[in-house]
């Protein structure tokens, strides 16, 4: 799959309070990238606690839960569009329609 963009996950491990989160951001950007799915079903054999929030939203758990990562899935194109990182606090006062 091709990511747009790593200068998002790059950009939220550098800010100060979330450094943290660069391990665990840059392997998930390594096992998307090198992933071939062509469904939820195989993004889950890859990321088993995946979730499909609706209008093609696929959101990520990331270091254990502590953040969310959601991203839009082009199957057919092969692209994932990053979309929001943030603590899992604040997505649960996201609403993914509106990204």
């Amino acid at each position: 799959m091709r990511i747009v963009s790593h200068r998002t996950l790059k950009e939220f491990y550098e800010t100060p309070g979330y450094e943290d989160s660069k391990v665990a951001l840059e392997r998930w950007y390594q096992i998307a990238e090198e992933a071939e799915s062509h469904s939820l079903n195989d993004i889950r054999k890859d990321f088993p606690s995946a979730d499909y929030d609706g209008n093609r939203h696929c959101v990520f758990n990331i270091r254990g839960n502590k953040y969310r990562l959601v991203v839009v899935v082009k199957f057919v194109m092969g692209n994932i569009l990053i979309r929001w990182i943030g603590p899992h606090k604040e997505y649960d006062k996201l609403d993914c329609s509106t990204l």
